[in-house]
């Protein structure tokens, strides 16, 4: 499906433009500024969600402002599976050849207030041009919105369009471990896609159209080391019971060097051609020292003098650990004098397109649990896996419309880069539509802090990614 050719349709773009505008003002962000009010936490964040019924009212919202647009040949259906998380799948009837499938979420990431800024609370929605801040509006609540009205421009400007189905889980956060048992489900009801396109991603600046040509995967779980069964005066103590933290160090130098974060696992590199490393480099050259400005370091934090292609293969063909989390620690002020019984850690692995997160899971498993130090209870709990996503060429007529429409706003084509996170759907639903082409783009940018304080949807930016992909869209069928 993704060789094949189509002709340019010429599109009013401008005319498409002013549009875009009005719906975004005199709709789309009085109800995303609604969905930002909902907290919507993902399950892996609130155990209680289905009491709570926050996921659903999102879904609501969402619905409501669908009935409002006036899409033609459009229906919508709520699926729940026993007790997982629901499901909202939309279809639009095509006026012309093709199918498309759009993806999005609507579940959330926790806040914290405290950290947000003055005059900022995670929700309310409150506008600072060019941004809305709120929890979940870049992640992903503009999604749905921004994806439906590329139809709506598309009908109300006579365009065809191919059938649209729009997919919006309430699990994405998670990890998306709800998600397999619907596709399944509803595989009849999803088609049969030429094209998948995902508004869950962005690149490094809001003056280019940004295609996500790669993501990396994710492996996590909680290691938890036991020394004790109560805790022990650590004068008593100190010197004579090995400290929990002392062997989690010892077990985490089995996976990474802690002077270089290299990790240490060859299973979990892979072999980073020339054409990526090319690309690197053009990348590279065209963001500078931005790449690192960028990002929100204390000034004394140093990069050990690498060069911005390298920062770009680091963050997105190499594999990375983080520790997200941690238990059995006291806060400082409530620490006492104690040897402790044990620490728990959260760690969170990325992992380069191309390894298999199943089979990494289990080695590093192996490796933290294997002849635990000093004979102390050692054991690796993971979480479900993702693995990483490498597009395949976009469909012909897409990627000329796409351009098109990107040269005429920004003055250059869309530009190919990769994102350091992970979007589990992107690998399930490729292993259940291996023909179709993907197009992986979306509003997020320099600063727009997604999951942390001061959360940010650029609004002129995803105004005019609007219009790009609604040509985009109609290069499907013309």
């Amino acid at each position: 499906m993704c060789d094949t050719t189509a002709a340019y349709m010429d599109i009013d773009l401008d005319s498409l433009m002013e549009r875009s505008d009005e719906i975004w003002e005199q709709s789309i962000l009085p109800s995303l500024s609604k969905f930002i009010e909902i907290h919507a936490l993902s399950p892996d964040f609130e155990p209680n969600w289905d009491e709570l019924g926050e996921l659903q009212a999102t879904i609501n919202i969402f619905c409501k402002w669908l009935d409002s647009q006036g899409i033609e040949g459009m229906s919508y259906e709520i699926h729940r599976i026993d007790k997982r998380t629901p499901v909202l799948l939309v279809t639009i009837e095509g006026t012309g050849p093709g199918e498309v499938l759009f993806y999005s979420h609507l579940d959330k990431q926790p806040s914290r207030p405290e950290l947000w800024s003055d005059g900022l609370h995670p929700l309310k929605a409150v506008r600072h041009d060019p941004f809305l801040f709120g929890r979940g509006c870049v992640d992903d609540g503009y999604g749905g919105y921004l994806c439906a009205t590329s139809i709506r421009l598309l009908q109300e400007a006579g365009i065809p369009h191919p059938k649209a189905t729009f997919l919006i889980e309430t699990c994405e956060e998670s990890g998306s471990f709800d998600l397999p048992p619907y596709l399944e489900k509803l595989s009849g009801k999803l088609g049969s896609p030429d094209l998948v396109v995902v508004l869950d991603s962005g690149g490094p600046t809001y003056d280019h159209i940004w295609i996500t040509e790669a993501l990396r995967g994710l492996v996590s779980g909680t290691l938890s080391v036991k020394v004790s069964h109560e805790g022990v005066h650590s004068g008593s103590s100190g010197g004579a019971i090995p400290s929990s933290f002392r062997i989690q160090r010892m077990l985490l130098d089995r996976i990474e060097d802690s002077q270089t974060g290299k990790i240490l696992i060859p299973q979990m590199h892979v072999e980073i051609s020339n054409k990526i490393k090319q690309v690197a480099k053009e990348l590279g050259n065209l963001l500078g020292e931005d790449m690192w400005n960028s990002l929100p370091v204390v000034e004394t934090l140093g990069v050990d003098s690498k060069s911005p292609d390298q920062l770009l293969l680091d963050i997105n063909w190499r594999p990375a650990l983080s520790v997200i989390g941690a238990d059995g620690i006291p806060s400082i002020q409530n620490a006492g004098n104690v040897l402790r019984t044990n620490t728990d850690l959260k760690l969170s692995f990325r992992i380069p397109p191309g390894v298999n997160a199943e089979e990494i899971q289990n080695i590093i498993k192996e490796t933290l649990e294997s002849n635990p130090p000093y004979g102390s209870e050692v054991n690796y709990y993971p979480n479900e896996p993702a693995d990483g996503f490498h597009a395949p060429p976009l469909h012909t007529g897409v990627s000329n419309a796409l351009n098109r429409a990107s040269e005429h706003f920004t003055g250059h084509s869309s530009m190919v880069t990769w994102v350091g996170g992970t979007i589990p759907f992107m690998a399930m639903i490729q292993n259940k539509f291996p023909d179709a082409c993907f197009l992986c783009t979306g509003s997020s940018g320099p600063g727009n802090n997604a999951h942390g304080p001061d959360e940010k949807l650029h609004i002129p930016h995803s105004k005019r990614l609007n219009v790009v992909l609604a040509s985009a869209i109609a290069g499907l069928s013309n």
